[in-house]
């Protein structure tokens, strides 16, 4: 999965490992004094488990990549400064270490930056079509802390 040439924005779904310092590299740009780039990892606990020893991601592909543009759509609303936006996650079983899904967001200055990544990650936890299953020795079972899908117009802004 390469980096766009054009655009300032990446969205991919994909069951490959995702491409962490390509990532980085990309949101890399000459006017921006900041990237913030957030790798979600598989654990080994879970809320009331403590033997996780993989995920399973689950994904509703044909709304996934326009829930992903809703979300950049909204980070843009609220952080205008914010430059490059990419969010990419990933479908399939993950090992314990592997990320699951990775935003970076660029922007001149580091408030914005870190402000709008948290807002991408939250907002795509909220809103995004991706269900994740935890896997244990002798069991398994869909993640705990299910919720109804919202749009990133309702995720609240926590600035750090």
């Amino acid at each position: 999965m390469p980096a766009p040439l054009l655009g300032e924005e990446w969205f991919e779904l994909t069951a490959s490992e995702l491409p962490i310092g390509d990532i980085y590299q990309w949101a890399v740009r000459p006017d921006c004094g900041a990237v913030v780039l957030f790798s979600g990892t598989v654990r080994d606990h879970a809320d009331g488990r403590s033997d996780v020893t993989s995920l399973e991601y689950e994904a509703y592909e044909d709304a996934v990549i326009p829930s992903f543009a809703k979300i950049a759509n909204e980070a843009r609303v609220r952080f205008t400064d914010a430059r490059r936006i990419a969010i990419l996650h990933r479908t399939g079983e993950l090992s314990l270490g592997e990320s699951s899904v990775v935003v970076a967001v660029s922007s001149a200055h580091r408030p914005i930056a870190f402000d709008a990544a948290r807002f991408v990650i939250d907002a795509l936890k909220e809103s995004a079509p991706i269900w994740k299953k935890e896997n244990w020795d002798g069991g398994s079972d869909w993640g705990t802390g299910a919720h109804n899908i919202t749009t990133p117009q309702q995720v609240a802004s926590n600035p750090s």
